[in-house]
């Protein structure tokens, strides 16, 4: 039986008022959510606890703490989902959270001996492996999503290994296999699966899906794979004989796949041929099989009610986009954009290294929006801005969360930076360049002009949202050492502005002194992807309203949860009720990592109106 999640009254107004789409949120399907407690060391003194506020409990629903169950807080928590306990225990522990009507309860066990600030999850590091040539490679952390594969209510951790000699597509050479891994919270590896010599690693060729698409309650993965594939149960796919790799490591020919697997097992459930096939190589840009494996995906509600998964290929000249449905036995395709097709011309060459879905045209369905072109949620074109290829793209709302807007950047030394309409493509402000801007910013991190702040390299600096310079370019290099990073936001400290993540540090950005400040630096960690210097994950994935960051440890031998430690004062519904947040993490790792960001205004401006079922105060 298919699991609809229920939402009472109270979470259909929060939501609905903070929303500009039209979701039907009584049926809308999504996962159901447990109460996410988790416990980490502030200090040998002390240990955070927070949890999720749902959008099912009532407005003014109260809070019980227990430790090995003796409750610890003297009244009910009613204004915030974090607790301090003075315990300086070195044993093993178990934290409980109660709701007062009884609703939801969660637990969350704090081994002893735990590290100051964040969970450490145990990994099984692949072996160091040589190539054809007899040249050792070796692997590294790399990208990470959620999903509750097991359906438990909690999410398991689903991580790419990338081979050391992986390469981006315009270069030669042959690559390692690329592999998945499952892990709980607790470090238990559920399965890996190999995706073989016949699907090459590097940012472009392996997009993870991760999502519950049938509704039974558990995660789906869903991977392009080839002949050589292994899934999780150690069973191979096609034929373990094939090798189409040339010399140069570049893949010509063979037969591709689409493949869902069981997220709890690894196992290959259903494969179907991978649309669209390579067919001319040329169309997709060059003849040497680089444009022609550039790979993106997305999950989306392009219905309203059910999550499809969006496999797409190609951005510089052709583009296709391919939706499917899996309903738990058979994936069927939904429908296929094409820029080959007559009627679509205009669409062509204008993808990026990433992508955005959200319920731009408020029709209660998701559109995607494929950097400077927006498909709509039946398959067709919604608009063509023609400003072509870029590499950064954002998902903005206005304070009022009356639209939807796009903020990105372009590639071709013309267009620069651009913010516009997301339903209808109007260019709102532009910043032309004659270079190529690689990374475009935008976040609220200033309370004193409405709305977010815009930044990029060829801004002129730092704008408010209605293109009023804050700060000048003279004093954006010569005060915040050299520039704002525009890689990441993250939401960290407790307060209504976001805060900067950049590599394995989070700055905030002190408004009155035109300058950042560093909060946090994440120790013997690295970040992902060269210059990108982003986290494996960046979202609220467990505990309050606030965003945690997994990344990797030097070695490779974990991967760290931070959680912020930081008292807030503030308590709103979890962000992963709000479908458009939920898919963003689920897309975040797509190519070129983008951060999560929600289908509703977050920042300053909230102060003392109704946000997520809270008055903010």
């Amino acid at each position: 039986m298919k699991k609809i999640a229920t939402i009472l009254p109270i979470g259909v107004m929060s939501l609905a008022a903070i929303a500009q789409s039209n979701y039907d949120f009584s049926k809308i399907q999504m996962e159901e959510l447990g109460r996410g407690v988790v416990a980490v060391r502030e200090s040998p003194e002390k240990v955070v606890v927070s949890w999720r506020y749902l959008t099912q409990d009532p407005e003014h629903q109260q809070f019980d703490v227990y430790r090995d169950g003796q409750k610890i807080n003297k009244k009910p928590i009613s204004d915030v989902t974090f607790w301090v306990d003075e315990y300086a225990g070195t044993s093993t522990v178990k934290y409980e959270v109660k709701a007062a009507s009884g609703s939801i309860p969660g637990s969350y066990v704090l081994p002893q001996d735990v590290p100051i600030g964040y969970i450490n999850i145990p990994l099984n590091v692949p072996e160091r492996m040589v190539d054809e040539f007899g040249k050792e490679y070796t692997y590294n952390a790399n990208d990470v999503t959620i999903g509750d594969v097991d359906g438990d209510g909690q999410y398991e951790i689903i991580l790419k290994w990338d081979p050391s000699n992986s390469r981006d597509n315009s270069q030669d050479g042959l690559t390692g296999a690329t592999l998945i891994d499952c892990y709980k919270l607790d470090g238990t590896q559920l399965w890996r699966i190999d995706l073989g010599i016949n699907i090459r690693s590097g940012a472009h060729y392996t997009q993870m899906m991760v999502y519950d698409l049938d509704g039974d309650g558990k995660a789906e993965v869903v991977l392009k794979t080839a002949d050589g594939t292994i899934d999780g149960t150690g069973r191979m796919l096609g034929d373990r004989k094939a090798d189409y790799r040339n010399l140069k490591g570049r893949i010509f020919w063979g037969p591709e796949y689409l493949t869902v697997f069981n997220g709890a097992t690894g196992k290959a459930m259903k494969s179907v041929p991978y649309t669209p096939p390579r067919g001319d190589m040329g169309a997709w840009g060059d003849n040497y099989a680089n444009r022609c494996d550039r790979f993106l995906g997305a999950i989306a509600y392009l219905d309203g009610v059910h999550p499809s998964v969006v496999m797409c290929r190609g951005y510089y000249t052709r583009s296709v986009l391919a939706a499917y449905d899996w309903d738990g036995k058979e994936l069927k395709q939904k429908w296929v954009f094409d820029t080959d097709i007559p009627g679509n011309e205009a669409y062509a060459g204008q993808g990026n290294h990433n992508l955005r879905v959200a319920d731009v045209d408020g029709d209660g369905c998701d559109e995607i929006i494929y950097g400077q072109m927006t498909i709509n949620n039946d398959g067709t074109g919604l608009y063509s801005t023609g400003m072509e290829h870029g590499d950064a793209i954002h998902l903005l709302s206005d304070i009022n969360n009356e639209k939807y807007y796009v903020w990105g950047c372009h590639e071709n030394k013309k267009d620069g930076t651009s913010l516009r309409d997301a339903a209808t493509g109007k260019v709102i402000l532009q910043y032309p360049s004659d270079k190529d801007i690689g990374r475009c910013m935008a976040a609220d991190i200033d309370p004193t002009h409405p709305g977010v702040e815009l930044w990029s390299p060829n801004t002129g600096g730092l704008l408010a949202f209605n293109g009023d310079m804050i700060m000048p370019q003279k004093e954006f290099i010569s005060e915040i050492a050299s520039s704002i990073p525009a890689n990441f936001s993250v939401l960290w400290d407790g307060d209504l502005l976001y805060e900067i993540l950049d590599g394995n540090v989070i700055s905030k950005y002190d408004w009155k002194n035109k300058k950042l400040d560093e909060l946090a630096k994440f120790e013997d960690c690295m970040w992902n992807n060269g210059t990108k210097r982003n986290p494996s994950l960046q979202g609220d994935i467990i505990g309050d309203w606030r965003e945690e960051v997994i990344m990797r440890s030097k070695d490779n031998s974990a991967l760290r949860i931070y959680v912020s430690t930081i008292p807030t004062d503030y308590r709103f519904h979890t962000f992963l009720q709000d479908p458009a947040y939920r898919v963003s993490i689920a897309n975040q790792d797509v190519a070129y990592n983008q951060p999560a960001e929600p289908g509703f205004y977050f920042g300053a401006d909230l102060k003392g109106k109704k946000f997520r079922g809270t008055k903010v105060k």
